[in-house]
């Protein structure tokens, strides 16, 4: 046994994260216990990293099977460093800055169209005529390709 084991308690407590997800986590592999001899769980302190690792990938928008993968990535033979862990999130630039992309669309969305064209059908009626913005898809258009060209012949 390597360093001291810590409560779930105590490991929600640092890590911000409810006892519940904590439980789901390792449900789902993605983190890991020892069992006390009362049955109750106990947690490495490195669990902490992988904790905070889980949620900035969800922050940044990854499903936790696409967290699952990127753990197994770790190396199993030793506790990660921060070359390992640093290796990880350099994967996610790309995927950041889809994601300050989407947000700057939608902060000039709102006070403009949303999906079909906008929020008033009087106003849809001019900035998006016979829904052209749905010629291009499903969902909300203007937000997933930045305003269409309505002019264009359909």
């Amino acid at each position: 046994m390597v360093g001291e084991l810590l409560t779930i308690g105590e490991i929600s407590k640092r890590s911000g994260v409810a006892a519940s997800a904590l439980r789901f986590y390792e449900d789902r592999g993605l983190i890991e216990s020892e069992r006390a001899g009362s049955g109750h769980r106990r947690y490495r302190r490195s669990v902490l990293r992988r904790i905070a690792f889980i949620v900035f990938a969800q922050r940044v928008g990854l499903t936790l099977d696409e967290i699952a993968s990127e753990l197994a990535d770790l190396p199993a033979d030793r506790v990660p460093t921060r070359a390992d862990w640093a290796a990880l999130s350099s994967r996610w630039a790309g995927r950041i800055d889809e994601r300050i992309a989407e947000l700057e669309r939608l902060k000039a969305g709102l006070a403009e169209c949303i999906g079909c064209g906008c929020l008033s059908l009087d106003r849809c009626r001019l900035a998006n005529p016979e829904d052209r913005a749905g010629q291009g898809g499903t969902g909300p258009r203007f937000w997933i390709e930045g305003r269409p060209n309505l002019h264009s012949a359909p």
